[in-house]
């Protein structure tokens, strides 16, 4: 599959961007107006630069509000046409994007409409150009794909076609499979978008909440099924108005939007079956998807490891040794396992890097990763250990594949600890949260999501002292890995803002949370302390009998229930930028303790601010 980005998807000057589409591998570019209007490169330097890194220049585009006009302003856009035809032979670009009229339009008949562009298609045919004609969804006469087609349909013109976003289709709620109908050979280009499902207007949604697919709530997938039925063998390319997407990293951004259009392509094709290759637009797959079966372990990066090593001492944890020649550390309780890691942690007082996930074949994982763009981990080992491949999410985890064990294969390579207790009361890691970088939650939300074959769930935000927390869960269908990302907004980056309102934590769970709890409180630690007024408030919702009441009071427990069980749950002290979480999950409990999640947030940073001031 051919693929292209609008230079309007991303941050920087026109030759930074062409520089990062190249890097991320997109085979051409779309040359948004404004770009090049304000660069110093001339037509003839843009040309020459994208040959040098071989990037097609594949469309130019908008050329607005032309069609349905009286005959004056006919003549004045036919001259402002024929000034852009001549500026894309300058360029070598072929295609032009004609947007349905907004503005200036004021006759309403599908006749004239088809004159009028049958005149421009005259025009451009006399300098090569083809004309790509694009119903905006707020358009005021056409705004949908299938009047589109009608238009161009009654110009029939060679030099005519559609040009296809999914944006303008699929926010409207108009139905896609009429693409499949329309002849390939008229579908001179399409454009790919995805959005969050939200209550605005469409002009407003389309300029600011654009983003790549796979990071918004549009059936991408299906839209690419019918789109690939039609016969269609063109370029793909992606038209985002995002308003972070411009403010962040120009190379990121693009390796962003290149990820997402090979994620798409699997689910095409996982869509479409054994069918999909024999159409011609040529959709790859990627290296096989795997069910992740739980957290091969969680890792904790300290300069100081003493105060975290605490923490897991007290939970019950058993220190299983340090690596042979890495300043490494191993802790263990049931299937959970943590690592203390103190290499390049100077200045670091706590903070959760990364973690590894089980699967049936590593090699497998790490395969798909790498097509998926993930920049590796450096990692050296020796012959006589367990070779482990990971890669870097884009918030800095660290992400490792190891394969599926009851005991990893890589364990032995720490010694001098002592055995595991049979008599622990945590069973495993539950999930693990972490805070993500404002201008990175989209890109990580597909990152995570594809490279480990997890689902997103419905987003939700969270009240704090510093603002509201936007929260998203992935996880696998049955619960055996749950990550949960938190955005840390503009401005509230360092580590100083981490730890007093958006600190991360790892969460493992138990079968006994009051027992575990009374023993953790024995051996010295203390709980995170929850207000009175949460227990006054637990009572009056839940009804809970005085003696629970008092049992969750006394030991600082918080309390959810719904329709499926209960959830009983409790928090660290945090340190550094993060901290631990006990849970207990009764019944068929699903969910996070979400009602629970302000009174964490404001403890956290009454907590903290004290101890900072």
């Amino acid at each position: 599959m051919r693929t292209s980005i609008a230079t309007v998807c991303i941050s920087g000057t026109l030759e930074q961007k062409m520089l990062a589409c190249a890097k991320a591998g997109f085979d051409g570019i779309e040359i948004f107006e404004q770009d090049l209007t304000v660069s110093p490169m001339s037509p003839e330097e843009v040309r020459a630069l994208a040959e040098r890194l071989g990037l097609t220049l594949d469309l130019f585009q908008p050329f607005r509000d032309f069609e349905g006009v009286d005959t004056a302003t006919l003549a004045a856009n036919l001259a402002r046409a024929e000034a852009k035809f001549r500026l894309m032979n300058r360029l070598g670009i072929d295609t032009i994007l004609l947007c349905a009229n907004v503005g200036t339009a004021t006759i309403n008949d599908d006749e004239l409409f088809a004159t009028q562009i049958r005149a421009l298609a005259e025009l451009a045919a006399g300098y090569g150009v083809k004309i790509a004609y694009e119903a905006l969804a707020w358009g005021k006469y056409v705004n949908t794909y299938l009047h589109s087609w009608r238009i161009v349909e009654l110009v029939d013109h060679p030099n005519v076609g559609l040009c296809l976003d999914s944006f303008h289709i699929l926010s409207r709620g108009d139905d896609p499979a009429g693409i499949a109908d329309i002849p390939a050979e008229k579908i001179f280009f399409v454009q790919l978008a995805d959005a969050p499902v939200l209550s605005m207007d469409v002009l407003s949604w389309s300029r600011h909440y654009r983003v790549f697919p796979g990071e918004g709530g549009f059936e991408l997938d299906a839209f690419m099924g019918h789109l690939v039925r039609s016969g269609y063998d063109g370029i793909v390319s992606l038209e985002i108005f995002n308003d972070v997407f411009r403010q962040s990293n120009v190379e990121r951004t693009a390796v962003d939007g290149m990820r997402s259009l090979i994620w798409l392509q699997d689910r095409a094709i996982a869509l479409l079956g054994a069918g999909a290759a024999g159409y011609p637009l040529g959709i790859a797959a990627l290296p096989g998807a795997q069910a992740p079966s739980g957290f091969d372990y969680a890792e904790i990066r300290t300069e100081d490891p003493e105060a975290v090593a605490g923490m897991l001492a007290q939970l019950g944890f058993t220190f299983r040794g340090q690596h042979r020649r890495k300043p490494v550390t191993l802790w263990s309780a049931g299937d959970a396992r943590i690592i203390i890691n103190t290499q390049r942690s100077r200045g670091i007082t706590a903070e959760v890097s990364g973690f590894g996930i089980q699967v049936p074949d590593a090699a497998l994982g790490t395969r798909r990763a790498t097509a998926l763009k993930a920049p590796a981990v450096p990692r050296h080992h020796t012959s006589d250990e367990q070779p482990l491949h990971g890669f870097t999410a884009p918030d800095a985890t660290e992400v490792f594949f190891g394969t599926t064990s009851s005991e990893p294969a890589w364990a032995p390579e720490f010694g001098n600890g002592s055995k595991p207790a049979d008599t622990g009361l945590v069973t495993g890691i539950d999930h693990v949260n972490l805070a993500q970088p404002w201008q990175a939650f989209d890109e990580s939300v597909l990152f995570y999501t594809s490279t480990l074959n997890l689902q997103a769930r419905p987003g939700t935000e969270v009240p704090s002292p510093m603002g509201l927390v936007r929260s998203q869960v992935l996880r696998t269908d049955d619960g055996a890995v749950r990550l949960a990302l938190n955005i840390v907004p503009h401005g509230l980056e360092n580590t100083t803002d981490r730890a007093l309102g958006y600190p991360e934590h790892i969460a493992v769970h138990t079968d006994d949370i009051v027992a575990l709890a009374r023993r953790a409180v024995g051996a010295g630690m203390e709980f995170l302390a929850v207000p009175n007024n949460y227990y006054e408030d637990l009572a009056a919702r839940f009804g809970l009998d005085a003696a629970t009441l008092g049992q969750l009071q006394e030991l600082n427990l918080l309390y959810d229930r719904d329709e499926h069980g209960e959830f009983l749950h409790f928090y660290t002290e945090t340190v550094g930028t993060m901290f631990l979480e006990v849970v207990q999950r009764r019944g068929g409990y699903d969910g996070y303790g979400a009602p629970n999640a302000p009174v964490r947030l404001a403890a956290q940073f009454e907590r903290n601010r004290l101890m900072t001031y």
